[in-house]
């Protein structure tokens, strides 16, 4: 028996409360890396991915798909940005990862300009794909598009 859950609306596409929506660059090296690692270490399955260039990223968050320069974690109905999504996925994946949450005291208008700087120059650091993230058979389900 499959339990119902309620649905918000985000954007123009529905999520639920309980629902951990990652929406990455699907075609940067250093994106794509973060992703991998965190399909590694979310054994239980919590957190969701879509490339900023699909269709459901779109729906959630058009003004993000157009600026591929942030991570954008969807969670709870709420959209965090930069620094604090990163920080945000970290503390929800758990154990030994939610001790970097302690960043959380260093004001975003700190974090967010390093962030910045490592987001303009990643393509040249870690590569470019041409297309997406294809995901393996095994992680299909953990992709909304």
């Amino acid at each position: 028996m499959r339990l119902k859950l309620p649905y918000k609306a985000v954007g123009s596409f529905p999520v639920n409360d309980v629902m951990r929506v990652i929406l990455f660059d699907g075609r940067c090296g250093l994106c794509n890396a973060w992703v991998t690692f965190l399909l590694l270490q979310d054994r239980q399955g919590i957190f969701k991915f879509a490339p900023l260039q699909g269709k459901y990223a779109r729906g959630i968050d058009p003004e993000a798909s157009e600026c591929l320069n942030s991570i954008v974690y969807v969670t709870g109905g709420k959209k965090h940005y930069r620094s604090g999504a990163a920080l945000r996925i970290l503390r929800d994946l758990g154990g030994v990862w939610s001790l970097f949450f302690i960043f959380w005291l260093v004001p975003f208008f700190l974090r967010d300009p390093l962030y910045a700087l490592i987001a303009r120059f990643r393509y040249q650091i870690f590569g470019k794909s041409e297309s997406c993230r294809v995901p393996r058979p095994s992680e299909k389900d953990r992709f909304l598009d």
